[in-house]
């Protein structure tokens, strides 16, 4: 695991900190700095901005929903959220709860053309204390014609939980947040799992992330950084030992019950040899032929990669200190995550 780790570094990581679980204990690593220019150790229970790991608590909280009767994935998101989409040939009444959940929704990714922005240091630094309410990005989506009509294709749109956050609300009367909380964080113990908001500080400890402007290759600082716009698709903070006992959780039937599991573990194909999507999470296979699923997260200065096994039983967690990431970074950490659980390198 370290070998593995060091060669995520030397692919050009500032700094990655890795936890896999399983039924035979807790192995925690490091490799790299938690400051640019210096040698620090990187805490092995450090803070980091997970990203779209969000979407699949709020994807379980959804189920969670469904299976006390309060709303159904057939329900179509103009019941919930009656005239938000419409326009240039979108259609709230023809996007259902699952489409939002599984990205076959069609809808146009405005949240993806603020993130593209961010990618330079002149724009992280126009944007990195955004404030914008959902139904404003909404509203940008909208402004945009679909790109495909709903339930025939996949494509991946931060506007679909940003919505799916919105039902939550109105099935509920209460925040995204207040559920997540509820429901996920305080049961399962996620005492270092949190959901900032508007706040651009990472709680202690964590290390200094850093992105590299997309035009002059030049590394930035990007740790104090507002990502409540971002909200249900991508704000929350994390560590690996939480977001390990969470996805843990949530594969080993913790969180639903078996017949809503087998709605979120029921996937579509995305384009992508060997991988297919359900609701809030991805499915691949590993070299050796186990099953894994997971949900990757990128925000500016953090890339979080995981995977755990259908059973629940065993789980990856990689946090990289990088963005945006280079492909021989991704393999390397497939080659940690392969190894975890297999015990030998993928097949390039």
């Amino acid at each position: 695991m370290q070998a593995d780790l060091d060669a995520i570094r030397d692919a050009g990581t500032l700094g990655v900190q890795a936890r896999v679980v399983s039924p035979g204990g807790d192995l925690a690593a490091a490799s790299g700095t938690a400051v640019r220019g210096r040698n620090a150790p990187i805490p092995l229970d450090g803070h980091f901005r997970m990203g779209s790991n969000t979407k699949t608590f709020v994807a379980a909280v959804i189920l969670q929903l469904e299976a006390e009767g309060r709303l159904s994935l057939d329900d179509s998101v103009e019941r919930w959220l009656p005239g938000l989409v419409r326009g240039n040939g979108n259609d709230g009444r023809a996007i259902t709860i699952r489409h939002l959940l599984q990205h076959t929704s069609g809808l146009y990714d405005s949240v993806g053309d603020i993130e593209k922005k961010m990618r330079t240091e002149r724009g992280y630094r126009t944007y990195r204390f955004l404030r914008m309410n959902p139904r404003r990005l909404v509203a940008l989506s909208a402004g945009h014609r679909p790109l495909f009509a709903p339930g025939s294709r996949w494509s991946y749109s931060n506007i679909n939980y940003l919505l799916a956050g919105l039902v939550i609300e109105r099935a509920t009367g209460n925040s995204w947040r207040k559920e997540v909380k509820r429901r996920i964080i305080t049961p399962l113990r996620l005492r270092n799992t949190t959901l900032p908001g508007d706040s651009p500080l990472l709680p202690k400890p964590h290390v200094q992330s850093y992105t590299q402007d997309a035009k002059t290759s030049r590394p930035f600082r990007a740790t104090l950084l507002s990502l409540g716009w971002a909200g249900a698709a991508g704000e929350a903070v994390t560590t690996t030992g939480d977001l390990s006992r969470f996805w843990r959780a949530l594969l080993g039937g913790k969180l639903l019950p078996p017949h809503q599991l087998k709605k979120m573990t029921t996937t579509v194909p995305i384009g992508a040899p060997g991988r297919e999507f359900g609701l809030g999470m991805a499915k691949q296979q590993l070299s050796c032929g186990v099953t894994v699923w997971s949900h990757p997260g990128g925000t500016p200065g953090f890339i979080t990669d995981n995977a755990v096994t259908q059973d629940g039983r065993t789980s990856v967690i990689v946090s990289r200190t990088t963005y945006p990431g280079t492909r021989e970074q991704g393999q390397a950490t497939a080659r940690l995550i392969d190894n975890a659980l297999c015990g030998t390198s993928p097949t390039d």
